[in-house]
């Protein structure tokens, strides 16, 4: 059977496999937004934390996919549950990209810019709120353009714990030793970290601030 045969012939069993991995990547991006972004805010105001955090997040992306699912099976109430240790485990990893690109993305504001706001009385966080963040907008999103599309291709690991998505077909199509099962998993799986890589770019471009002339 060829690989379209069996799209065909499967297509039930794919699209509720892609709306699994789309579920997990989408959670996990989620988490890890609301603690990547404001850990990088955070950064930016505490000097003496840019280090440690910076560093955490180094130590969790080396560590490899299969073993850090290990590490957090006894988990209580997170390593029993297939899918809670996947949404943590990819969390953990899109880490890195967003704390390292917000930080970037503020540090890189004009300091005249931030001068100018500040003579022009804004506390702390409204100038956070309203010139850097804004300002910093199209490199956020850079990062987690970085982080969707590393969640999309971990997620497909996810399998080897039983947490679904179309990394079970690619698992199955190895025990079976048929490329058009693996292809069934991976050509999805590839389309879908395109699409958010080509949507995330076009949202940061629309972001970017305009250049001079």
């Amino acid at each position: 059977m060829n690989f379209w045969s069996f799209m065909v012939q499967n297509r039930d069993e794919v699209a509720q496999l892609t709306l699994e991995h789309l579920w997990i990547v989408g959670i996990s991006t989620m988490f890890s937004v609301g603690i990547g972004v404001p850990l990088g805010i955070l950064i930016t105001r505490r000097p003496k934390l840019h280090n440690p955090v910076i560093i955490t997040a180094n130590i969790i992306q080396t560590i490899p996919s299969l073993a850090l699912f290990g590490f957090l099976l006894p988990t209580p109430w997170i390593g029993d549950r297939a899918g809670r240790l996947a949404v943590l485990a990819l969390t953990l990893y899109a880490l890195l990209p967003l704390i390292r690109n917000t930080y970037a993305g503020i540090k890189g504001v004009d300091r005249a810019v931030v001068e100018a706001a500040r003579g022009m009385g804004l506390t702390d966080w409204q100038l956070l709120c309203k010139v850097e963040l804004p300002l910093a907008a199209s490199v956020i999103l850079a990062g987690m353009r970085v982080a969707v599309v590393i969640s999309v291709g971990l997620a497909t690991i996810a399998a080897a714990i039983g947490a679904g998505g179309l990394g079970e077909l690619i698992f199955r199509g190895l025990a079976m030793v048929n490329n058009s099962v693996i292809l069934a998993g991976a050509v999805p799986a590839a389309l879908m970290a395109l699409l958010a890589d080509f949507g995330l770019g076009w949202l940061g471009r629309r972001f970017a601030p305009p250049q001079a002339a």
